[in-house]
């Protein structure tokens, strides 16, 4: 994941560099809410802008849609309005495959959703964190430009196309199958919480803030402290000062 990371930010470096070009663009290039910064990059400022460019490209989909969502459980009401756009597209014979993170196996709404979808046809699979909100169709992609999400790159160029299907594959590879049977909250746990409580032990060690912890992993900040103390006492550990020593002097990942 730190190759995409570091990708996307030098995309986003090269970009802001190149700006200035967009200024000598003719203006049937970009709308107002929109900037060309390079061949096959623009952004998208605004949701309004964002949401009416992702929606062109789900209206003229052929092949496939890519969609990794982080942060945790969707809005039922989101999972909602996308059920009938997903039958349809899927009748259509587009494939669909979805990454969530493995929170939302705790999720009755996104659990309802998935059994449906996949009933249809979609997929959808689970990882404890990836990178942030990606959606691929055909051959256009849609990156966060910044951390509020209220702007995006949507993104053309060929290259760029085939390292980010490339880096959703592999992600897609390690990720499990989202149980769209009913399956018992400690049973979810089981399968998922090792995973978790891994992540946060390595990003702890890190450094990375419990903010930006809780927003990697896709909980809330009072349910990562829960975490941290579970760690804190398979390790015997007194405090977060000690239980970071600890980690350290390991040199290695928590498991469960």
């Amino acid at each position: 994941m730190r190759e995409l990371a570091t990708h996307l930010g030098l995309l986003a470096e090269e970009a802001a560099q190149q700006a200035t070009r967009a200024a000598a663009l003719p203006e049937t290039e970009a709308g107002p809410d929109e900037q060309v910064v390079g061949p096959g990059v623009r952004y998208l400022h605004g949701l309004s802008s964002i949401s009416t460019a992702i929606n062109e490209a789900l209206g003229a989909v052929r092949r496939e849609i890519l969609t990794a969502q982080p942060d945790g459980a969707r809005p039922s009401a989101v999972l909602k309005e996308a059920l009938e756009s997903v039958r349809r597209q899927i009748a259509a014979g587009i494939s669909m495959r979805t990454l969530y993170q493995h929170t939302t196996r705790f999720d009755e709404a996104t659990k309802d959703y998935v059994r449906t979808v996949t009933e249809y046809g979609a997929q959808v699979r689970t990882l404890e964190e990836f990178f942030d909100r990606l959606i691929i169709v055909d051959d256009v992609a849609f990156i966060s430009a910044n951390e509020e999400r209220t702007t995006a790159i949507s993104i053309t160029e060929p290259t760029i196309i085939r390292f980010l299907r490339d880096t959703f594959d592999k992600a897609w590879d390690r990720a499990k199958p989202f149980p769209f049977v009913p399956l018992h909250a400690a049973k979810a746990a089981d399968e998922v919480v090792p995973a978790i409580r891994e992540s946060i032990s390595r990003l702890l060690v890190e450094g990375y803030s419990d903010k930006a912890i809780a927003r990697r992993i896709g909980i809330s900040e009072r349910s990562l402290q829960a975490h941290i103390a579970a760690i804190k006492q398979e390790l015997g550990a007194l405090n977060r000062l000690q239980l970071g020593y600890l980690l350290g002097r390991n040199e290695t990942t928590y498991v469960l």
